[in-house]
C-alpha cells in the first residue's frame, strides 16, 4: 500500500510495466453490486414508473452501506406506508429484493495493481482494456490465485505539498536557497508547538476534531510522537 503524487501515479505504473513485462503486470476488476437505492432506480426505470417517484422511494432508504430492501421497510415507516399502498410499488420492491446484492458492471480498481512472476493470464483469467491487462477476478481472488496485490494510491496531499514548494521556488529571489521539503528541520520546536495547540486541520491524517483533541492532551514534542499519534489514532487502540 503505497502513496504517490496523483499527478505522477501513472509514471509508477509505466515503471513496473517496463520493469516486469507488460504480461506480467496488470490492473484489477471491481464488481459493482446492486445496493438498495441503485436497485430501486433501475427497476423502477425497467417498470417505466415515474422518476420523481421512484427518487421518492430511494431517498426514502436509510443510508447505511450494509442497507437492504427488508431493512428499509422495516426501519423507515414513511417507506413501509407508501409500499402498502400501491401495487405498482409493491411489484416494484418484490422484483427488486431479488435482484439485490447481484454484480450490475465491471468496472476497473481505483488503485490496485497486480504483478506476476510470468503471464498474468497463466494465474487468472484476463480481458484488455484500453491497452491495459485487467484481471477478471477481483481483489480477493487474485491474491488467492497467488498474484501479489499493491495498492498504487494517487494522494492528493503529496501533490498539495509538491505544488506549494514549486510555487515557493519560483517566488523566490534570486540568489535565495531553495526550498526542499525532504530537507526540512523535523526537530524545529515551533511545528510542535502548533500541533500541540491542534491547530493540524489540512495536515494530512491529522485533522479531525477527535486528532486534534488527542494532540493537544498528548503534546508531541518530536517527530517520533508523530508517528506515535498517527498509529494510536485508531478504534482499538484508542480505547
Amino acid at each position: 500500500d503505497i502513496d504517490f503524487c496523483k499527478n505522477r501515479r501513472d509514471e509508477v505504473i509505466t515503471y513496473v510495466t517496463e520493469k516486469y513485462g507488460e504480461n506480467s503486470v496488470g490492473q484489477i476488476a471491481t464488481f459493482s453490486t446492486m445496493k438498495s437505492k441503485l436497485v430501486i432506480r433501475d427497476v423502477g426505470r425497467a417498470m417505466d414508473l415515474p422518476l420523481q417517484e421512484v427518487n421518492t422511494l430511494a431517498k426514502l432508504i436509510p443510508e447505511d452501506l450494509k442497507m437492504t430492501l427488508p431493512k428499509a421497510l422495516e426501519q423507515e415507516p414513511k417507506l413501509r406506508a407508501m409500499v402498502d399502498k400501491s401495487a405498482e410499488y409493491q411489484d416494484l420492491f418484490r422484483i427488486a429484493q431479488r435482484l439485490e446484492g447481484l454484480s450490475r458492471h465491471c468496472g476497473v480498481h481505483a488503485a490496485g495493481i497486480v504483478i506476476a512472476n510470468g503471464n498474468l493470464w497463466d494465474r487468472v483469467p484476463v480481458k484488455c482494456e484500453d491497452n491495459h491487462i485487467v484481471t477478471q477476478y477481483a481483489k480477493n481472488e487474485v491474491e488467492k490465485a497467488g498474484l501479489v496485490k499493491f495498492d498504487f494510491l494517487g494522494l492528493k496531499t503529496l501533490t498539495v505539498i509538491d505544488t506549494a514548494q514549486k510555487i515557493v521556488n519560483a517566488t523566490r529571489p534570486g540568489g535565495m536557497e531553495k526550498l526542499n521539503v525532504r530537507k526540512l528541520n523535523l526537530a524545529d520546536p515551533a511545528v510542535y508547538d502548533l500541533i500541540s495547540s491542534g491547530d493540524t486541520y489540512g495536515i494530512f491524517q491529522m485533522e479531525s476534531s477527535g486528532f486534534q483533541l488527542m494532540v493537544k492532551q498528548m503534546k508531541p514534542s518530536c517527530f517520533g510522537d508523530i508517528v506515535a499519534a498517527v498509529a494510536l489514532y485508531r478504534p482499538g487502540p484508542m480505547e
